[in-house]
């Protein structure tokens, strides 16, 4: 089993264009922020579509943090998927990017999926932050999706009714003359930004043809790449997989890595908070300190998957941090020529009768071997400060001293993540 230790996730919502609430899934790296991306999913999909959350999980271990949404009235968004058109689709759009302005930093990078990649394609000119757009599947014009719905019959509610794939939907018929009356060749050739097309030419619902006229119609810098015999939706995982690792590759050239800033990074929480990873089997957690993230596991042979360090590892690692930042300090202060040193720790668990120094004469207590390795060069009378000095490292004097560990419900006064 695989994890990937570098995945945050965060559940998030927004107003959308008939002032509903949206639902949107916020994917960002463990690191600095490379640049912020809006994915727009394909027609009738949701934000949960194995081409939206694969192409977000390889552009998030690329550094970038992923906006991916549910369209009004789809997945988990509020309103009614029959009263959209693709016009209330932009302005979806466009509250994703201003809520990415507001939260975190305007997007960089826009990425959309079949109809979702014509949605980038026409609103990419109007936000400015904007450095690098990449369309998967996407059509030429929205009006290719017109025949679509060629078949779309007169239902009982003033809608039509439309079945794409296994699915059936009622739509309004503003969305055929919406779709109709876009001027999208205009606005790819005035794009002004680099463009990635990725596109299948064994497609069966949006042809080859529709790529070639895209990458026709935009300027340069401009790039195709080939999905060979993907289908539309993606469904193959190696397929979605691909896409996301080329628009990551590619989209690297234009938005160069910049220095971490406070803008870059999400809230840091108070405290340290640690959360079970969802969907896994195990004992797999993520914790969270500042803008600082890890993974803690169990090894193998007691269930876990080894994704991490075992919970005392990361005990004994802050007791061994803590020896050699005191000792360092210590050095510091003194003056003295010190080298970096080692510290090796071992847990274990032995009879109160075999420690000479314990109060507890019953049952077992915790033993912690402490190795310290200090540069050989030392003078004796240094060496020998040092390690005493060591004593005084602050977790070391926790660990022995009283603890007080004050549990709470998450209704009463918990961490918040």
């Amino acid at each position: 089993m695989r994890i990937e230790a570098e995945l945050q996730r965060r559940q998030v919502a927004f107003l959308g264009s008939s002032g509903s609430d949206l639902a949107g899934t916020l994917d960002l790296p463990a690191g600095p922020v490379r640049a912020v991306a809006l994915f727009a999913h394909c027609f009738t999909c949701d934000r949960t579509s194995r081409a939206a959350s694969r192409v977000a999980r390889a552009l998030t271990r690329a550094g970038y943090a992923v906006l991916r949404f549910d369209f009004t009235g789809l997945g988990d968004s509020d309103g009614s998927f029959a009263e959209t058109t693709f016009s209330t689709n932009l302005e979806d759009l466009r509250a994703a990017a201003r809520w990415l302005a507001d939260e975190l930093e305007p997007p960089r990078l826009l990425v959309g999926h079949s109809l979702g990649g014509a949605a980038v394609l026409a609103i990419a000119g109007e936000l400015k932050s904007v450095g690098a757009v990449a369309v998967i599947g996407a059509p030429s014009t929205p009006a290719h999706l017109t025949r679509l719905l060629s078949g779309a019959e007169p239902a009982p509610d003033g809608h039509l009714a439309v079945t794409i794939g296994a699915r059936s939907l009622h739509i309004s018929p503003d969305l055929v003359r919406d779709l109709s009356a876009r001027p999208q060749r205009e606005r790819i050739s005035a794009l002004g930004r680099p463009l990635l097309v990725l596109h299948s030419p064994r497609d069966a619902v949006v042809g080859i043809g529709e790529a070639r006229a895209i990458f026709d119609t935009a300027r340069h810098p401009k790039s195709f790449v080939t999905l060979d015999d993907a289908d539309h939706l993606l469904l193959r995982a190696e397929d979605a997989d691909y896409a996301g690792s080329m628009i990551a590759t590619w989209a690297g050239r234009y938005l160069p890595v910049r220095p971490a800033s406070p803008s870059t990074a999400p809230a840091a929480p108070s405290g340290v908070v640690v959360d079970e990873i969802d969907d896994l089997e195990g004992y797999a957690h993520r914790a969270r300190a500042g803008r600082h993230t890890w993974l803690l596991d169990e090894p193998l042979d007691v269930g876990g998957a080894d994704t991490g360090p075992a919970p005392y590892d990361v005990l004994l690692s802050a007791l061994g941090a803590c020896t050699s930042m005191t000792m360092r300090m210590y050095a510091r202060r003194k003056g003295w020529d010190y080298r970096p040193s080692r510290v090796t720790l071992r847990h274990g668990r032995i009879h109160a009768s075999d420690c000479e120094t314990c109060e507890t004469t019953s049952g077992h207590v915790d033993r912690v071997h402490r190795h310290i390795e200090l540069d050989p060069s030392l003078p004796e009378d240094q060496r020998a400060a040092l390690l005493s000095i060591a004593d005084r490292c602050p977790v070391h004097r926790t660990l022995l001293g009283e603890i007080d560990i004050v549990t709470t419900h998450a209704s009463d006064h918990a961490l918040t993540p």
